[in-house]
Parts: structure tokens; C-alpha cells; sequence
């Protein structure tokens, strides 16, 4: 990074009373104090991680977290909740941070989840994340699943996109670049690069991307 992250208002110290603060609200077990000292020690990797997806996303202002924009404080406590978790293997602080999540953007993304180094949340509210095989430059919006069938979780390759109310469920390979139109579930189908899947009469419809969709989401190097 060339520019250190500008979170705005609150500053980095300000972040970390924030964030607790926000959990001895949502859950006043006393334990403050152990939730503090686990945000205070890992915060900066977690920040780090969302820079660099910060920076990647057109719509967002590089080097500058906005803690009242609701889709980067959504990923913002993923991130929080993942570092804790995967630096220390407790549970504790990385539950609370989750169920934060939960209350304050109804989603579904827990701690142990390997969510890839840049994504994109359009709308928080009613997704649901699996323990699936998710890589960069995933687009989620509002309402969508990614879920198991049978023990059987999907493959996201690079770019895909969720528009609202779709799902990808069971053993799907869905292929680079590929989009699942509103509505639309695909179960344990594979779904081919760079296509738009719709609905059809008889099923599935697959069609071609007449451009490259992702380009209006991110920042390519």
C-alpha cells in the first residue's frame, strides 16, 4: 500500500472502542475487557486485509474506511472475526463478532469461512455464506445463498457474480466471470465461464457475456 488507510472520524483507536462497545451492547456477558485486548492486538492484519479491497472496488474511495457505510463495516468484522480466529484458534471474540454481523447486517458469513482476498457485498441483508470455495473478485448481493447439498459444497471461480435472491447450491462449478441472473438457483449444476445463467421453461439457460460485467465492479491492476 502507497497510502496508509484513512478511517474516517473515528481514527484507529477510536475503531477499537467502537467496535467493543458495540459488542458489550449486543452481548453484556462482562467480558469486555478479553474482547478489547484481542481487538487491540489484531485490528491492524484486519485492516490491512480490507485496504486492499477497499482499493479494489470502483465505487469505494481508495485508502478511506467509512465505519457508518454499511457493506465495509460488514467486511470489515468479517475480516476482524477471520484474523482473530485464524492468529489465535479461539472462538470466542470471533462468535461475538460474527453475531455482531448478524444483528447489524443480517448476514450470514461466519468466522471460519475462507472468503478470498477481494469482494464485493452490494447489499448485506439475507445473504448466507457456506463453507464453499470462493475466490476474488465474488459479487454477492442482497438475499443470495451459497450453500451445501448433501456435504457437497460449490466452486466460485474468479469474477463470478450473485445478483438478488439467487443461489448456488450443492456441487456447482460455477466457471470465471460467470452470472447468476435475480432469482435464479442453480443446484449441483456447473455453469461454464464468462455465461449468464437465467431461467428458463425447461431449466437452465446459459448464455454468453456480450461484454466483461466484473469491470464495472473493480479496479483491475
Amino acid at each position: 500500500m502507497t497510502k496508509p488507510l484513512n478511517i474516517l472520524t473515528l481514527g484507529r483507536d477510536g475503531l477499537v472502542a467502537f467496535t467493543t462497545r458495540q459488542l458489550a451492547n449486543l452481548l453484556p456477558d462482562g467480558r469486555e475487557e478479553q474482547a478489547r485486548v484481542l481487538i487491540e492486538q489484531y485490528i491492524d492484519q484486519a485492516l490491512s486485509r480490507l485496504h486492499v479491497c477497499i482499493n479494489a472496488v470502483k465505487t469505494w474511495t481508495p485508502d478511506a474506511f467509512n465505519y457508518l457505510h454499511s457493506s465495509q463495516y460488514c467486511t470489515y468484522l468479517y475480516y476482524l472475526s477471520n484474523t482473530v480466529w485464524r492468529e489465535t484458534g479461539t472462538t470466542e471474540v470471533p462468535t461475538k463478532l460474527f453475531l455482531l454481523n448478524k444483528a447489524l447486517n443480517g448476514i450470514d458469513l461466519f468466522y471460519e469461512i475462507h472468503m478470498p482476498e477481494i469482494f464485493f457485498i452490494g447489499h448485506s441483508t439475507g445473504i448466507v455464506f457456506a463453507k464453499a470455495t470462493y475466490s476474488n473478485y465474488l459479487v454477492v448481493y442482497q438475499n443470495s445463498t451459497v450453500g451445501k447439498n448433501h456435504g457437497i459444497a460449490p466452486v466460485l471461480d474468479e469474477g463470478v457474480i450473485l445478483y438478488p435472491n439467487s443461489a448456488v447450491i450443492g456441487g456447482c462449478h460455477i466457471g470465471k466471470e460467470a452470472l447468476i441472473a435475480q432469482s435464479v438457483s442453480v443446484i449441483s449444476t456447473d455453469v461454464a465461464a464468462g455465461c449468464m445463467v437465467f431461467a428458463g421453461e425447461d431449466g437452465l439457460i446459459q448464455k454468453p457475456s456480450k461484454r466483461r460485467i466484473i469491470e464495472d465492479f473493480f479496479r483491475f491492476s
